[in-house]
């Protein structure tokens, strides 16, 4: 028995030091080397973690749904892509959150680093600066664009994007308002700091929402059979948004 749990630890330490696309291949060699790598919480991906996410994030609540190392590396990768976002917004040190400059008259967006055309997927946005008059969370694909000139709601403003604005509770896409959303008699507004979860089916080509853990409904149906990136877009200066992908969502 102590000669086995020396193994693994041996294992667990070589595991540690390989790149991360070599752990899957890794993991189908033998039962033991699945078993240890199928533990998402062990020191094999707690020390992936500590090399790749800044210990700010990792010490603070922000990935606090993602319970576990394996789970937060998982987000690291799916986060805000700082290749692909308007030239007035960057990617702060964390990874995980965009800070829009005070740029006059200018609306801007940001993707994330991976889209979707297959599968269920959630992730958690927070706006964590005041919303202005425009602040909008949904998808787009890679032909949305990312900035223009004026303060409107960009994501949504053409026929590769789909969003809800936060301000007025309105379902944007193709340059339309697509209703109010949702769909209850005087609907709360946005709160800075709550966290939306956007739900993203791409089986049943469906886009929804849950806010404080309540599902608001879908919102869009009929999205197209293409690469869908999580997106948002925003106006005003030095607001940020942080952006947690979560995996599967979890149903009931």
């Amino acid at each position: 028995m102590q000669v086995d749990v020396l193994s693994d630890n041996i294992l667990g330490n070589i595991f540690s030091y390989l790149p991360l696309q070599d752990l899957r291949s890794s993991s189908l060699v033998c039962k033991r080397w699945y078993r240890i790598l199928n533990d998402e919480d062990n020191d094999v991906w707690r020390l992936h973690c500590v090399r790749k996410l800044a210990e700010e994030v990792l010490s603070s609540d922000l990935l606090s749904s993602t319970p576990t190392y394996k789970a937060k590396l998982k987000a690291f990768y799916h986060a805000w892509n700082p290749e692909d976002c308007s030239r007035n917004i960057y990617v702060k040190p964390n990874g995980f959150t965009i800070h829009r400059n005070p740029v006059a008259q200018s609306t801007d967006g940001v993707r994330g680093k991976i889209g979707f055309c297959h599968g269920r997927h959630a992730w958690e946005v927070m706006w964590e600066g005041p919303l202005g008059t425009v602040a909008v969370v949904g998808i787009a694909t890679k032909e949305a664009t990312l900035q223009t000139h004026g303060y409107i709601a960009l994501l949504g403003s053409d026929d590769q994007s789909w969003g809800w604005n936060l301000v007025d509770n309105h379902l944007l896409h193709n340059g339309d308002s697509q209703g109010n959303y949702p769909m209850l008699n005087n609907a709360p507004k946005y709160q800075v700091g709550e966290r939306i979860r956007v739900i993203l089916d791409c089986d049943d080509n469906t886009l929804a929402f849950e806010r404080n853990y309540e599902f608001l409904g879908v919102a869009f149906r009929g999205l197209p059979e293409k690469l869908l990136y999580p997106s948002v877009s925003a106006v005003y200066g030095h607001t940020e948004v942080s952006m947690v992908y979560l995996g599967p969502p979890l149903d009931g």
